[in-house]
């Protein structure tokens, strides 16, 4: 079984296997900063269902298996994910590959920053060509929830919502980034600041992070993981996957979507 996390010596320890496939998902990539061999994984432009109004919105199967195999990810690969502030946006990389049924795929715990205060080196990233991967998406719906999914959860209180944004925004005396959105939470859901799973930059242990959740009211329900556009919603998931079993499930739309529809239908 793939870890879910891999250490940046376990990944210079096996950077040149030729299985493994590195991905540099930041938000704000630099391609003047990257890890020797690293690919960009453009979240915004390439992997995100750019009709949607909604940010970050989830790809459908066609667009993120077009643009994984081109860049060479063949179904046999290993990846290993990472993103420039340490962890931020790779666990988001790490669920959309676990979504669409490719289970060989880990995160670089403590990102580029660690990498560099380890002492490695960092390169010009390439545009070098790469050869066509053959890479199949297969979706699994079960992990991404919807609108009407979060609705009807309301009612029946099956899953547990669990929020990862500030405190502030989650109780509506913060200011959402996105201008003219409310700040606020949806019924019934809890917070979890995505900041409390993590220290320096990296997952804390997996006892902390068992401590963490043993004391949210989650026991018996399974949860659903939400933020403002679906990106440190999956932090948390990753930190919840790595001392739980079971289904996870993502809210992709968030709180972007349903301070929106709520505002339209009301």
């Amino acid at each position: 079984m793939t870890k879910q996390l891999v250490s940046v010596d376990w990944l210079r320890n096996n950077l040149y296997n030729d299985h493994l496939i590195v991905l540099d998902a930041s938000a704000d990539y630099d391609e003047t900063q990257t890890i020797h061999g690293a690919r960009h994984f453009d979240i915004k432009n390439t992997f995100s269902d750019l009709n949607n109004p909604l940010p970050n919105s989830f790809p459908s199967p066609e667009i993120f298996e077009k643009g994984c195999q081109n860049l060479g990810i063949n179904t046999s690969s290993h990846i290993v994910v990472y993103d420039n502030k340490g962890i931020f946006t790779s666990p988001r990389v790490w669920w959309m590959f676990k979504t669409f049924g490719h289970d060989a795929v880990s995160v670089l715990d403590g990102g580029l920053p660690s990498w560099r205060a380890s002492g490695y080196s960092v390169i010009q990233g390439t545009n070098e060509s790469v050869e066509r991967g053959n890479f199949k998406a297969q979706l699994d719906p079960r992990r991404i929830a919807t609108f009407e999914n979060i609705q009807a959860n309301i009612r029946s209180q099956d899953s547990i919502l669990i929020d990862a944004r500030s405190s502030g925004r989650f109780r509506g005396t913060a200011p959402e980034p996105r201008p003219q959105l409310k700040s606020g939470q949806i019924k019934n859901s809890i917070n979890l600041p995505y900041t409390e799973v993590l220290e320096d930059g990296k997952y804390k242990s997996n006892a902390q992070l068992q401590d963490i959740f043993s004391e949210l009211p989650i026991a018996g329900k399974s949860p659903i993981f939400s933020c403002g556009s679906g990106i440190t919603a999956c932090i948390i998931l990753l930190a919840y996957d790595l001392i739980s079993e079971g289904s996870k499930t993502v809210y992709d739309g968030s709180w972007t979507e349903w301070a929106t529809r709520n505002h339209l239908v009301q």
